[in-house]
């Protein structure tokens, strides 16, 4: 069993502390989104998606990914708004996640919060309060969060980044409702650097090639996780 309590509600209440001490800071400001998400509400009124999916949330990666075609034999949902923070998706979480009561969540979100300025320890502290609240209402719910991706225009930002990581993947190998999915190293050149066939023109989101293999990663942890049978079941 991966599931130790102690230890992940010790590091939860560390790291809050550590935040609240290290940087203070107003609250979260997600008004800006707020127009996109009466969009998914919008679209909720004229067909409302299927309860037990496999729902997709976070930024443009998450926005930019076609699902029907990654995973045609899955019922999936996009509630992905692009530019977004992790935050955010705590923000809007009873308005585009706990509504849908999926079986299973993949989240992409960090990316943009790291580029803003915010620390490793506060994405990772915004990530747990997504996983309490997500707990505390689907307490049956899996969690895969793919881990933030190496890119060509942000490589500065790497080490932040993967710092955001470790804390993420060290939390959810703690939880046996929790998939980190390690993007990083498949992403890597021989050069150790972000393989540029991966990337779009702009060198940040992914093209074709790119989520080919995020597709390839995320089915694995589909697997391990147990919800590929589950969502193929739905689908029927």
């Amino acid at each position: 069993m991966k599931k130790n309590l102690v230890a992940i509600f010790l590091t939860l209440a560390l790291t809050h502390y550590a935040v609240a001490q290290s940087e203070p800071q107003d609250p979260h400001d997600s008004s800006q989104w707020q127009a996109d998400i009466a969009k998914f509400e919008a679209a909720d009124k004229k067909k409302m998606p299927p309860k037990n999916a496999i729902l997709f949330v976070g930024s443009s990666s998450i926005r930019l990914w076609n699902l029907s075609k990654s995973f045609p034999n899955l019922v999936t949902i996009n509630r992905g708004f692009g530019g977004s923070e992790l935050a955010d998706s705590v923000q809007f979480l009873d308005r585009i996640v706990l509504n849908y009561e999926p079986q299973s969540i993949v989240m992409y979100a960090g990316d943009n919060d790291i580029n803003a300025g915010k620390s490793p320890q506060r994405v990772f502290a915004d990530f747990a309060e997504f996983v309490a609240i997500v707990r505390k209402k689907l307490p049956s719910t899996k969690i895969h969060f793919v881990a933030i991706k190496p890119s060509i225009k942000r490589w500065k930002r790497v080490t932040q980044m993967r710092k955001t990581n470790e804390l993420i993947k060290s939390y959810c190998e703690a939880d046996d409702q929790l998939f980190f999915v390690d993007i990083d190293q498949p992403m890597m050149g021989a050069d150790q650097k972000p393989r540029p066939e991966l990337f779009a023109k702009d060198n940040l989101h992914l093209n074709v090639t790119g989520y080919i293999l995020w597709n390839e990663v995320l089915t694995d942890s589909f697997r391990q996780s147990g919800c590929l049978e589950n969502a193929k079941k739905t689908s029927k």
